[in-house]
């Protein structure tokens, strides 16, 4: 066990960040270099081995955060590396990405400072790495069934290896030209390097699991850099005994004021895409860049975050973040308690590194767009916007401004799955009421029209977190490999219509 006093004894320190300069210089990875060790064990050891751990109700995969912290305070790096993998197929991946609901759901979050449990993950998962502990685990024996994943983000990916290592025959479908998904071509390179989910890759390949890239399943040819018209997603399904639609929440919410046709505003995603090719040799210059403009991005989540940090290293004159929402407190509000995840104020890397450039922080909260301005070009120039009061997000008078923009970012979310291609229409899926491929709490697609399809991820959840994939697609695995077998001694650790805990009682659990 930890120490028992270790959280009076220890205060909480975090794994410190390379410095803004440096960071600005390359797009090495915010951590990369720094060390780890023993800072990481230290930090571990003010786990207090909770009775009722809460940290496990906060994480959706059920981590063992109890039980590696203890192992990673002795220095059992073996023990906690195994103990880590026994809930998350990529603890290298939430130990960069996840913002830890885990930690606001520590009991020491009550009245202290949480355990630095997302530095803990991370570390164990690179350790381990650099220790040769990351062996493929192929199937002992095969059950002769095949299943096709469509998508391969982290869902996708996760059901892909759970279901290999199950025995089936598996093969990963994704419509652009390299595996990954949004972590591939979504996530910048300084949050977390490609090296990371090459290696995972690598991995699920020595154990049997196959895949195909630049096929677009259902859709038309041209559907994405690389992509071309894929097989018949129902020709698909009859050569398969089972599919898992793992294709994410792509499609994407536009901004329809007046001047959005003007060149230079473009969406996040195709964005932060032309910087991730970069980075993987396919454009010596990003075709769409910030250097030497005036860049306004809209969106205050992750997306606008990772575009800021993404400007900045590209050079831009200047950087700013619009964010509908009012400004949050730096406390739980009455209505957020632990160990519910709070809104509250936060700093992430790319705030950081504009507060350390340009001396403020970046984000304008409460605003919304009016309208763009363009020049005799047709490219925008100005961006007018409004200030809005906090409920109803109404404009209010008198508050308009206009600030300079050369390069407007749409960071403004997703909403649901992406309509255009055949997909859906070949499979039988259907829409709920949000908009994503409707489902049982078994994953199973709903309406009774495709038998043996199962939706995982953000397809059927809508966006979320990272964590939140990765533990669909285990437990989605276990619902297809229950349909194939009749029985599964794959872990679900959530049913389809879970929720993450809210101060109304309605725990992840559907309560």
């Amino acid at each position: 066990m930890t120490d028992p006093f270790g959280f009076l004894r220890v205060p909480r320190e975090a794994v410190p960040a390379r410095p803004v300069e440096q960071r600005l210089g390359d797009w090495r990875e915010v951590y990369a270099g720094q060390a780890l060790l023993p800072l990481v064990s230290r930090q571990a050891d003010r786990c207090m081995d909770c009775g009722i751990p809460f940290c496990h109700t906060g994480c959706p995969l059920g981590n063992l955060i109890p039980e590696w912290n203890a192992y990673a305070a002795h220095g059992d790096w073996r023990a906690a590396y195994e103990r880590l993998h026994a809930t998350n197929n990529f603890p290298e991946v939430t130990g960069r990405l996840c913002p830890a609901p885990c930690e606001d759901a520590c009991v020491l979050t009550i009245n202290a400072d949480p355990v630095t449990i997302k530095n803990v993950e991370q570390a164990i998962a690179d350790v381990g790495l650099r220790r040769g502990y990351m062996a493929p685990r192929p199937p002992e024996k095969h059950s002769g069934k095949t299943v096709a994943v469509i998508g391969s983000g982290p869902a996708g990916l996760a059901a892909a290896q759970q279901l290999t290592r199950a025995g089936h025959r598996v093969t990963v479908h994704e419509r652009a030209d390299r595996i990954g998904g949004l972590l591939r071509y979504g996530i910048p390179e300084f949050k977390m390097e490609k090296t990371h989910l090459d290696r995972r890759i690598e991995q699920m390949r020595a154990e049997g699991t196959l895949f195909v890239t630049g096929a677009d399943i259902g859709g038309q040819a041209g559907a994405g850099a690389g992509a071309r018209a894929g097989a018949g997603a129902d020709e698909l399904r009859s050569r398969c005994d089972a599919v898992v639609v793992a294709i994410g929440a792509g499609e994407r919410r536009e901004l329809p004021v007046p001047g959005r046709s003007l060149h230079g505003i473009h969406q996040a995603m195709d964005y932060l895409t032309c910087a991730n090719r970069v980075r993987e040799g396919d454009y010596a210059v990003s075709p769409v860049t910030a250097e030497g403009r005036h860049v306004v991005v809209v969106g205050g989540g992750d997306t606008g975050s990772d575009c800021l940090g993404t400007a900045l290293r590209q050079g831009a004159v200047s950087v700013l973040q619009l964010d509908i929402n009012p400004e949050p407190g730096v406390g739980r509000t009455d209505d957020e308690p632990w160990p519910v995840y709070p809104r509250t104020y936060r700093i992430s890397h790319a705030h950081e590194e504009a507060r350390g450039r340009e001396g403020r922080d970046p984000r304008l909260f409460a605003r919304a767009t009016l309208r763009f301005e363009g020049d005799a070009a047709g490219r925008v120039r100005a961006l007018h916007l409004t200030a809005v009061e906090p409920v109803g997000r109404s404009p209010l008078a008198g508050t308009e401004d206009v600030i300079p923009a050369g390069l407007v970012l749409l960071a403004l979310g997703f909403s649901g799955p992406e309509r255009a291609g055949g997909l859906r229409e070949q499979l039988g899926l259907e829409l709920d009421e949000r908009g994503n491929f409707a489902r049982d709490a078994g994953f199973a697609a709903g309406g009774g029209r495709a038998p043996g399809v199962f939706v995982a991820g953000d397809a059927g959840r809508g966006q979320s977190l990272v964590v939140w994939a990765i533990a669909e697609g285990r437990a989605a695995a276990a619902a297809v490999d229950r349909y194939l077998t009749g029985s599964t001694c794959l872990p679900a650790p959530v049913a389809a219509h879970d929720r993450p805990m809210t101060a109304l009682g309605r725990m992840r659990y559907g309560l």
